[in-house]
C-alpha cells in the first residue's frame, strides 16, 4: 500500500511540475512569438524569398528572446521565493527532498531547451547566481551536467571544462543527502570529470580530464588530482618513489 501511496505524490507532483514547465515556456515564449507576429505582415510586402527569409530571421531571434527570458523567469521565481537548498539528509518522501526537485526543475526548464547557447558566456553566470550560486569574478563554465546549483562555490577565474559533472546530492538507503560542492580561485576542473557531493577543491588545483572525485574528497591548494578514484599526483609520486 506504501508503494501504491508513494506513486500516486510522485505523479501528482510530477504533474504540477508539467504544469509549471508549461506556464514558464509559455510566459518566455510570448516575446519571441510577438516578435514574429509583428514582423509577418511588414515582410509579406518584401516578396517571397525576402519576406520568408525576414520570418525566418525573426523566428530564431525570438528563439533567444525565449531563452534570455526564462533565465531572468526562473531565476526570479528562485530568488524571490528564496529556494535555496539546505546542506542535510533528507527523507523520500519530505518537503526538503520536494524542494530538492522543484528547484532542480527549474534550472533543467534552461539546461534541456537553451543552455548550450550561453556556455561561456556571461549569461550563464548570471543564470547561476540567479540560482543561488555564490560565484567569483571571470569563471568559465562550459558544462551543462552541473545540478543543486545554490549548494555550489565557485572562486575567482575558475573553469569548469566541457561535459564535466558537479553534482552536491546522492541517494542513500531512502534518503536524500545534500553536501556543498567548493571550488576555489584558479582552479581548473578537467573536461568529463567528475565531482561529487562534499568536494572541497583548493586555490589553483586542477582536476584532470576524465578525473572522478568520490564524496568528501579534499583536493589542496595548488594539487593535481586525476583517475578513477581521483588521487593526488603529489601522493601517487610518493608511492612509486
Amino acid at each position: 500500500m506504501k508503494w501504491l501511496i508513494m506513486t500516486i505524490m510522485q505523479l501528482v507532483f510530477t504533474l504540477a511540475l508539467y504544469a509549471m514547465g508549461a506556464v514558464l515556456i509559455g510566459l518566455s515564449l510570448y516575446p519571441g512569438v510577438n516578435l514574429v507576429l509583428h514582423t509577418v505582415e511588414p515582410a509579406s510586402g518584401l516578396g517571397l524569398v525576402p519576406g520568408l527569409i525576414v520570418i525566418c530571421i525573426s523566428i530564431a531571434a525570438g528563439y533567444f528572446l525565449y531563452g534570455l527570458t526564462l533565465i531572468f523567469l526562473v531565476g526570479g521565481i528562485r530568488t524571490v521565493l528564496n529556494l535555496r537548498l539546505k546542506e542535510g539528509d533528507y527523507p523520500i518522501p519530505s518537503a526538503g527532498a520536494f524542494k530538492w526537485a522543484f528547484v532542480n526543475s527549474l534550472f533543467l526548464l534552461v539546461s534541456v531547451t537553451f543552455m548550450d547557447f550561453i556556455l561561456l558566456t556571461p549569461f550563464c553566470n548570471l543564470l547561476y547566481r540567479l540560482m543561488g550560486a555564490k560565484m567569483g569574478k571571470n569563471v568559465q563554465i562550459n558544462s551543462k551536467n552541473v545540478a543543486d546549483i545554490s549548494l555550489l562555490e565557485i572562486g575567482d577565474r575558475s573553469v569548469i571544462g566541457g561535459n564535466s559533472t558537479v553534482i552536491c546530492h546522492s541517494f542513500e538507503r531512502g534518503r536524500l543527502k545534500l553536501r556543498k560542492v567548493k571550488i576555489g580561485s584558479d582552479a581548473v576542473i578537467g573536461l568529463n570529470s567528475v565531482i561529487l557531493p562534499g568536494v572541497e577543491i583548493g586555490d589553483r588545483a586542477m582536476v584532470a580530464a576524465g578525473a572522478v572525485l568520490l564524496k568528501d574528497t579534499k583536493v589542496g591548494h595548488g594539487e593535481l588530482f586525476y583517475g578513477v578514484p581521483a588521487e593526488s599526483a603529489k601522493e601517487r609520486h610518493k608511492e612509486v618513489k
